[in-house]
């Protein structure tokens, strides 16, 4: 059913690459002012293609969700959560971690419904309370539940209706669960609504070992088997199944690639400006996250002689990739307030998305009704 209570969006025009304005910020939660543009064929792009996308900002904390209006022009939605970080997302629901909760988000507008243009408005319905576990990744499995890297305490996790989690699997080295962050542990690679392949820096096996092998040293661990595919990367993220090919980024060298479970070996795809976090397909491309490159963390590595070789700045933003050619053929950037990205997902067959936030009283005023359930069914007790 349609909402009671709709949102009042303003235009976002960004397609001939100027600024755009993101619609839909929560009141008091701006911060240094953001510039937003993006290729001038990127709304085209995102029309053919029958998608939208959304991406997290742990750092400005903002879910940002992108589409197209009605006016044929590009729709930037932001929400503000702290340190919005981990997303999985289809079109019908949403799930993302936060600094201490993972929200679950419904859309609520039946089909063929729109408010003002949107035709997904995702609502934050539960918030699960978690602690701090500095949550990654989110895969969610066959039966709906979800599975996430709890990189604190090294391990893949689930949610547990009376506690923070419930681990489920960690990486063979790791000797004990602690709120350490040992190797890093941050990407999760699904397989028919299974936890297939992870992600981290290192085979660290003490307190924040992994910054110390920042450089060298990263793993894919196949889940199933406890196997280490390879320790060949240099702070590999996101790991992606597509196309019967495990695909990652290769963060600290700034490249997009797949890796050949066999033997190990990383082959580079793609060379993207900026410290790469964040992978999603659709239709034969790839959607890559790009980070500026952080002081401490991030300095030091391979990727800012790749940037110096090819006299480039680093973007933070989305850049959309032709698997077929290895070209760079629409992209968004984000400069200003917002630095680094984390996660981005490709919502297919979604033309506008929307959401609201729990900042300010929309929340509390914006109330859905849900169907009733036909008589035979139905009961008060």
């Amino acid at each position: 059913m349609s909402p009671t209570e709709t949102l009042q969006p303003h235009a976002a025009d960004n397609s001939d690459s100027s600024p755009a304005k993101a619609e839909g910020s929560d009141a008091g939660q701006q911060g240094k002012k953001v510039k937003i543009s993006c290729s001038r064929g990127m709304a085209g792009w995102l029309t053919r293609n029958n998608v939208s996308l959304a991406f997290t900002s742990y750092q400005s904390g903002r879910l940002y969700l992108t589409g197209v209006g009605e006016n044929k022009r590009i729709s930037f939605h932001e929400r503000y959560f702290a340190r919005a970080m981990g997303l999985a997302a289809d079109p019908q629901r949403l799930f993302l971690a936060t600094i201490f909760q993972i929200w679950r988000f419904e859309n609520v507008l039946g089909k063929g419904k729109t408010t003002e243009g949107h035709d997904r408005l995702y609502v934050p319905r539960t918030a699960h309370t978690t602690g701090d576990l500095d949550v990654h990744d989110i895969g969610v499995r066959a039966d709906g539940s979800i599975v996430f890297v709890n990189t604190f305490y090294s391990c893949l996790a689930e949610l547990s209706r009376t506690h923070s989690f419930r681990p489920v699997w960690r990486p063979p080295f790791i000797s004990k669960l602690a709120p350490e962050d040992r190797c890093h542990l941050n990407g999760l690679a699904m397989r028919d609504g299974k936890a297939a392949f992870v992600t981290a820096v290192c085979k660290s096996d003490i307190i924040t070992g992994w910054r110390d092998r920042r450089g060298e040293g990263g793993c894919v661990i196949d889940v199933q088997s406890n196997e280490i595919v390879t320790q060949k990367l240099s702070m590999p993220h996101s790991p992606r199944l597509h196309g019967g090919r495990l695909w990652l980024l290769n963060s600290g060298t700034g490249h997009l690639g797949s890796i050949d479970p066999k033997t190990g070996e990383f082959e580079p795809t793609v060379f993207c400006p900026g410290f790469l976090r964040g992978l999603a397909f659709h239709k034969g491309f790839a959607i890559v996250g790009l980070s500026l490159p952080r002081n401490g963390s991030f300095a030091g590595l391979q990727l800012d002689a790749e940037l110096k070789k090819r006299d480039a700045e680093p973007w933070c933003g989305i850049q959309v990739i032709d698997l077929a050619s290895g070209n760079i053929v629409e992209w968004i950037r984000l400069e200003g307030g917002v630095t680094e990205l984390f996660d981005v997902q490709a919502i297919a067959g979604v033309r506008s998305p929307t959401s609201t936030g729990v900042v300010g009283d929309q929340i509390q005023n914006l109330i859905t009704i849900e169907r009733p359930r036909p008589p035979a069914a139905s009961s008060v007790n």
